[in-house]
């Protein structure tokens, strides 16, 4: 018996790679018996498959997938960044444009944060940008009350350990003080759950506004709230090596209310074309 991997790959992945669903969803449609391959209904999803199958999905042929697409997006406060909420909050794609496709977040912002959210329509290159090995820095503007002095954030810097939990060093600079409140920007390269806030709560503070600003190279710039923007494939490429489409898209349509927004710290921007 050959040990030998099969050619291709999984079925379920190739279905998610299409946007037709997500893996798990994937799975579940070959076992109601929905997807057939070279005409043969399937029922098991440990199966590998090429780009010489034939696939169908409930009697359509599957599309091609779609090159790697990346957005930013300008999550207001009081969204779950999750598909669904078993407490039936709003999620964020619910609020998502309807003609934007599947997509998928890099990472997350809890329901009090806001500011830029990435999407992407890959998995893959959704577990790339999320792996700590890619070493990017997330940077927040934090408001927290009370009136802290530089001294007060050295914990932060030298990297703090929380109920057995070792942080590492922070970014971060005092901006200003305004009235009761001070205006702080921290950068972290981890994005631990709700790890600003729970430094914070360390050193005496709490934050009560979280805005993240940058993620790696990609800025939030002055794209609105609620606002959706695609990168440009070149940038795209041009960040993480990704192949370009032959063809790029002609500008980037922000949807909403949204502006131009930056792609690289320090780079020439791109103009952008609002949809009419």
């Amino acid at each position: 018996m050959s040990d030998r991997t099969p050619p291709g790959d999984r079925i379920a992945k190739v279905i998610a790679r299409a946007g037709l669903a997500s893996r798990r969803e994937a799975e579940r449609m070959v076992e109601a018996g929905r997807v057939a391959v070279n005409g043969r209904v399937i029922d098991r999803a440990a199966l590998n498959v090429t780009a010489g199958d034939r696939i169908t999905v409930d009697g359509r042929p599957l599309d091609a997938p779609e090159p790697p697409r990346l957005w930013l997006y300008h999550k207001p406060a009081g969204l779950v960044t999750t598909t669904r909420d078993e407490q039936g909050r709003e999620t964020i794609f619910d609020a998502l444009p309807d003609d934007l496709p599947r997509v998928l977040s890099v990472g997350r912002l809890d329901i009090n944060s806001e500011g830029l959210l990435l999407l992407t329509n890959d998995g893959a290159l959704k577990r790339r940008m999320e792996l700590p090995s890619t070493g990017w820095l997330r940077r927040y503007r934090v408001r927290v009350n009370g009136r802290p002095d530089d001294a007060t954030f050295e914990p932060l810097r030298q990297g703090l350990v929380l109920d057995d939990e070792k942080f590492q060093p922070m970014q971060v600079t005092l901006d200003r003080q305004k009235g009761a409140n001070a205006w702080a920007t921290v950068a972290i390269r981890e994005g631990r759950n709700r790890e600003v806030r729970r430094a914070m709560e360390a050193v005496g503070l709490t934050v009560n506004r979280l805005i993240r600003v940058s993620y790696g190279p990609f800025q939030l710039g002055q794209l609105k709230p609620g606002a959706v923007e695609e990168i440009r494939p070149r940038i795209l490429r041009d960040q993480l090596g990704l192949d370009a489409p032959e063809e790029e898209t002609k500008g980037t349509k922000p949807r909403g209310k949204g502006q131009k927004a930056g792609a690289k710290p320090g780079s020439k921007p791109v103009p952008r074309r609002r949809r009419k």
